[in-house]
């Protein structure tokens, strides 16, 4: 009987070996593929970190980038840190809820209700107040002898800057016309070269910049003491993250590492201590809404 063969065309056989020689590439690809698409699920979560623009973006990242080097470490996470060009842009951000997490005190603004950030983290170190300062060799002493003139505020959504000191000289009856420097060290700067007679400052930045400049000034009011500026979060991070982020930031001063970065930081803005961030809520700053309910200044635009 004869013995049937089969024989495969050249085309056919050409193709074959060409897959055949291709399969290991094609295997280490896909292999790579898969490696790939398991490091992505992998990827460790990212979170944007809006702070208020008060002071130059390079001194906010030396202050803060550290900060959130340790936090991503104790927590698993990724955080970016965000810095506006100024505090209005700033605000408007936080207004269109961009930002995971803030540092920012104007959450408080009746027009930040829609983003509805809420307390988690409150720094330790004193509170903050608004003070309306001059150099300290002006013929400026009071108050009253501001009205009619220039004077200089950080931006018009600043609160100690602005709001507070503004709300002041309206139930004074003193009229001022407002020159705004996009930022607290910004109307500071201003008022060192004499641009400005007199300026609304946050008491903290302006210490610190005073002394970096050697710059001498007379503090014309001072308001009350509200605590100072809180760390936020938007209703969208998801509430295991949230406790994460808490929990390493409330440690933070009691881990030697921690301290150090808190001290290192504290150092560069001329910060007084003691360092770091205790747990909070938003009853923590029930003080803030008080004054927007009953001020006579209307919150920035």
């Amino acid at each position: 009987m004869a013995t049937r063969t089969w024989s495969t065309p050249m085309k056919t056989k050409s193709r074959l070996m060409h897959f055949l020689c291709l399969w290991p590439a094609l295997t280490a690809a896909m292999g790579l593929l898969a490696l790939t698409a398991a490091g992505a699920a992998e990827a460790p979560a990212a979170y944007s970190f809006g702070v208020l623009s008060q002071r130059s973006a390079l001194l906010t990242a030396q202050y803060w980038n550290p900060i959130l080097a340790y936090a991503a470490r104790q927590t698993g996470l990724v955080f970016s840190l965000k810095v506006a060009r100024t505090a209005p842009e700033s605000n408007q951000a936080q207004q269109r809820g961009d930002y995971d997490f803030v540092y920012s005190n104007t959450i408080f603004e009746p027009r930040m209700a829609q983003a509805d950030y809420q307390v988690i983290l409150r720094p330790q170190d004193e509170a903050i107040t608004g003070q309306i300062v001059t150099l300290a060799d002006s013929p400026i002493h009071s108050l009253a002898e501001l009205a009619g003139k220039e004077m200089g505020f950080p931006s018009p959504t600043a609160f100690v800057g602005y709001a507070v000191p503004m709300d002041q000289l309206l139930r004074l009856g003193v009229t001022v016309i407002p020159v705004f420097g996009g930022n607290q060290e910004g109307i500071m700067a201003q008022l060192k070269v004499g641009k400005v007679p007199a300026a609304g400052v946050n008491n903290q930045v302006m210490r610190a910049f005073a002394q970096r400049e050697n710059l001498r000034y007379r503090v014309l009011w001072e308001s009350r003491k509200f605590l100072n500026i809180p760390i936020a979060v938007h209703p969208r991070v998801p509430h295991d993250v949230v406790a994460k982020v808490r929990r390493a930031l409330d440690d933070m001063d009691s881990n030697p590492q921690g301290q150090e970065i808190l001290e290192a930081s504290a150092q560069l803005v001329g910060q007084m201590p003691p360092y770091g961030f205790r747990a909070a809520s938003p009853a923590n700053y029930r003080s803030y809404s008080d004054f927007y309910r009953n001020a006579l200044v209307k919150d920035g635009k």
